[in-house]
């Protein structure tokens, strides 16, 4: 499997300088790879809200969209090929950000009933409308109040693989 700094390297190498204001950031998993890039934002001035911040930013980021489009489609086409996985993108302004193209990956899973019942509240409660929106906000939230323990059990899964390469090979 393709490690996450080749796939940082390759799409740092193969994106047009000047696209992004710092290097992108290579997310992925084994159904998809994410890159994004922050853009530099625009002269706001002192004159704009928050909110119209907010618009002047997001805007950045759709004429980057749109613009680069073309290209990000022909560079993702040759990643998928290379790589196995597809390819999604995003772009930060600011404190803005958005994701473009991102795959929607199903996930089979067995609930029980009490299981089922969370999921049901919360789309009885409308912060969901299925229940399969109901898991995925279930899994941000976790995500979000968990990090500091996932990112340790993730630095504990690297490890787990760097020993297991450096073991003796099977025959």
């Amino acid at each position: 499997m393709t490690t996450n700094e080749t796939l940082t390297a390759w799409f740092r190498g193969r994106i047009p300088d000047g696209w992004y204001a710092e290097p992108v950031t290579v997310r992925a998993d084994r159904d998809e790879i994410l890159v994004t890039g922050v853009l530099t934002p625009p002269e706001l001035g002192d004159d704009l809200s928050p909110d119209g911040q907010r618009v002047a930013l997001a805007s950045r980021i759709a004429g980057h969209r749109e613009a680069t489009r073309e290209q990000r489609i022909a560079i993702a086409r040759e990643a998928e090929h290379r790589f196995e996985r597809k390819v999604s993108w995003a772009a930060r302004c600011g404190e803005e950000e958005c994701s473009f193209t991102t795959a929607s990956v199903p996930v089979m899973t067995r609930l029980r009933l009490a299981e089922r019942q969370v999921l049901d509240i919360l789309i009885d409660a409308g912060i969901a409308r299925s229940r399969s929106e109901a898991l995925a906000w279930c899994v941000r939230l976790v995500g979000r109040n968990e990090e500091a323990w996932i990112a340790q059990l993730r630095e504990a899964m690297a490890h787990v693989a760097k020993v297991r390469d450096e073991g003796p090979s099977g025959a």
